[in-house]
């Protein structure tokens, strides 16, 4: 499946790949009203990936459900709905709007600043990261994945958290906080000053950090950060992983995900793999 933040809602990739094919589309981030987002620039590329600071610039939850939830209907594939805000209200409204429609899950998007409690992440406090999947279960009949920033002492503690507080199961890992200056303007080069480093220079440590929240929580984890090629995709299962997102790759490739199931889908049969739970957590 796409990562939230790098394939829209699907529209524009359409015209690229079979989105029937995905197991799911996990879409841009929806926000209770629209947000338009960090001023530009915005995005700059690393030697080894890229920082964007777009700020989740979306057009809000009533365009999303009149407009990308009819387009996404018309593929055989899950819908998964990114869930982002500034205060659990916001949160909350946006879950009770979703839970009246026809996607199949909720991703929450945990990395957002709390603007209640100046400004940190909702999930960079174990207490915090509890009470709202609490919260959001308590209104909500669909399965909800929590999404984890990486930007934290020990991930293993946020996960267990996210456990406790009912989540159905775990997405990893969000951005790294990153930064570039331009040395000849001497400024920064994007406006924020900071932004999320994606890519394949976030890969090893997404792929610690997965292998660590499998061992510490029952429930499922989807595997994200740095995946590119197929050699990526069966480490992050070989740690543990039960879903692969891809992110950063789709701009360099907009067909990297149906080339990746295709040679994992040869790769199978090539080694006698009759289901992926054969080499699913084999490294311990």
């Amino acid at each position: 499946m796409p990562a939230s933040g790098t394939f829209g809602s699907g529209q524009e990739y359409s015209e690229f790949v079979d989105l029937n094919q995905l197991g799911a589309v996990v879409t841009k981030g929806v926000s209770l009203t629209p947000w338009k987002g960090n001023p530009a620039p915005r995005i700059m590329e690393t030697s080894s990936g890229m920082i964007n600071a777009v700020g989740l610039q979306n057009p809000g939850i009533d365009v999303f459900i009149e407009r990308d939830i009819p387009f996404l209907q018309k593929f055989d594939t899950k819908i998964i709905v990114n869930v982002c805000g500034n205060s659990v209200s916001d949160y909350l409204q946006v879950v009770e709007r979703l839970s009246e429609t026809v996607v199949d899950m909720l991703e929450i998007n945990i990395s957002c600043p709390n603007v209640e409690h100046g400004g940190i992440a909702f999930g960079q406090e174990p207490k915090m990261v509890e009470y709202i999947t609490s919260e959001i279960k308590k209104i909500t009949h669909k399965p909800i994945s929590m999404k984890l920033t990486p930007n934290v002492t020990d991930i293993t503690e946020i996960a267990k958290a996210a456990e406790t507080g009912g989540a159905d199961s775990i997405s990893l890992i969000n951005t790294i906080t990153g930064m570039r200056i331009d040395v000849q303007k001497r400024k920064f080069c994007v406006a924020n000053k900071t932004g999320g480093l994606s890519g394949s220079a976030i890969k090893p440590i997404a792929l610690r950090m997965v292998y660590q929240v499998c061992h510490a929580v029952k429930i499922p984890v989807i595997g994200m950060g740095g995946i590119a090629t197929i050699n990526d995709v069966l480490e992050f299962i070989m740690a543990g992983a039960t879903g692969i997102a891809i992110g950063t790759a789709n701009f360099n490739n907009p067909f990297v995900m149906p080339e990746i199931i295709s040679e994992l889908t040869e790769y199978m049969k090539e080694n006698n793999i009759e289901t992926l739970d054969e080499i699913r957590g084999v490294v311990s």
